[in-house]
C-alpha cells in the first residue's frame, strides 16, 4: 500500500479491519478484496431493501457491488474506526465478522510482508494470495483460512497483544 511505503510495517491488520468494519455496515458478503497501485477494489454480495411488490420481493434482492477505496479513502477508514472503537472491550463488542476476521488476517499478511494482495471470502472462510519478494526472489503465497482458522487466530489475540517479555501463540493459519 503506498500510504504506507518507507513505514516500519505494513500495517493490513489496521487497513483490513478498518476497511472489515465498513463492509459489516454495508452488510456486503462473499466479498473480493483486490489490492491495486492507490488502493483497493472490493467486490461483494448486498442484499437491497425489501420491496412492497410481490410475494418474493418482500425479503429483498441480492446484487454485486464493486467499490474502489483510493488511499485516501482507507486513511480516512482508519480513523473513523479508531475513534469509533475506544477501549479494547468496545471494540470486541461492536466489530463485526468481516472486522473480526480481516484484522486477524491482516496481521497474519503482515508477518509475511506481501507486495501485492488478493483475497476473497465465501460463508466466513478466507483465501489470500500474496506476492512477496526475499533472498530467492519473488513468488505468491497461497493460504487459507476456515472458520474455525479464524476463530482460533481471534481467540489468540489477546495473547498476541501481551507486554513484552509474555509468551506469544504462532499466528499461522491451521
Amino acid at each position: 500500500m503506498r500510504i504506507y511505503e518507507g513505514s516500519p510495517r505494513q500495517d493490513f491488520e489496521e487497513v483490513f479491519r478498518s476497511v472489515g468494519a465498513f463492509l459489516d455496515r454495508r452488510g456486503m458478503r462473499d466479498i473480493l478484496l483486490l489490492e491495486v497501485p492507490d488502493g483497493f477494489v472490493v467486490q461483494g454480495l448486498v442484499t437491497t431493501q425489501a420491496g412492497t411488490g410481490a410475494w418474493s420481493d418482500t425479503v429483498g434482492s441480492v446484487a454485486k457491488e464493486t467499490l474502489t477505496y483510493l488511499d485516501e479513502d482507507i486513511a480516512k477508514f482508519m480513523e473513523e474506526a479508531l475513534s469509533r472503537r475506544g477501549t479494547a472491550q468496545a471494540a470486541a463488542e461492536q466489530s463485526g465478522p468481516h472486522e473480526r476476521a480481516l484484522r486477524v488476517i491482516g496481521r497474519w499478511m503482515d508477518e509475511q510482508k506481501p507486495r501485492d494482495v488478493f483475497l476473497f471470502e465465501q460463508d466466513g472462510a478466507y483465501v489470500v494470495r500474496l506476492f512477496t519478494s526475499g533472498q530467492s526472489g519473488h513468488h505468491h503465497v497461497l493460504a487459507e483460512f476456515t472458520t474455525e482458522d479464524v476463530d482460533g487466530l481471534i481467540a489468540r489475540g489477546p495473547a498476541l497483544r501481551a507486554p513484552a517479555g509474555s509468551p506469544k501463540a504462532p499466528a499461522a493459519p491451521g
